[in-house]
């Protein structure tokens, strides 16, 4: 009991730690991020090869006005307004009728040069991008 005790301080420092941690800011995310890895967490092996990544060359650029695009092949995939909700980045796509669709990607990991994320839709994606 007494050793259950002396783990007891440090559980609770570690939880205070954790949840202490800093929510983004959109300025953390403004410029041109490349796609280096790109996974199916559920089904690894439909995870996109780095010989398309580095043929395709995508891309997700975050603007000052809180806008984003995607880039693949050099086309633009999506396009769209974000905001920020902690580590989750709150994405509105513009569809091409008009339309709009809402969802976030949860921001696992965040340098000034790398950016990992990930869809928190069924079939997730996640994303390994370094900033240009």
């Amino acid at each position: 009991m007494n050793k259950q005790l002396i783990y007891l301080p440090a559980l609770i420092f570690l939880l205070l730690a954790v949840s202490c941690k800093s929510s983004i800011s959109p300025a953390d995310l403004y410029g041109k991020w490349k796609y280096v890895k790109v996974e199916h967490p559920d089904d690894p092996t439909d995870s996109v090869r780095s010989a398309e990544l580095a043929y395709d060359k995508p891309y997700i650029r975050f603007y000052g006005n809180d806008s984003l695009q995607m880039m693949w092949g050099g086309k633009l995939l999506s396009h769209g307004t974000f905001t920020i909700d902690g580590h989750n980045i709150r994405y509105k796509e513009q569809l091409p009728d008009g339309t709009t669709r809402a969802f976030p990607f949860w921001v696992i990991k965040l340098t000034d040069r790398e950016i990992v994320f990930e869809t928190t839709v069924a079939d997730k994606s996640r994303v390994t991008a370094v900033k240009e």
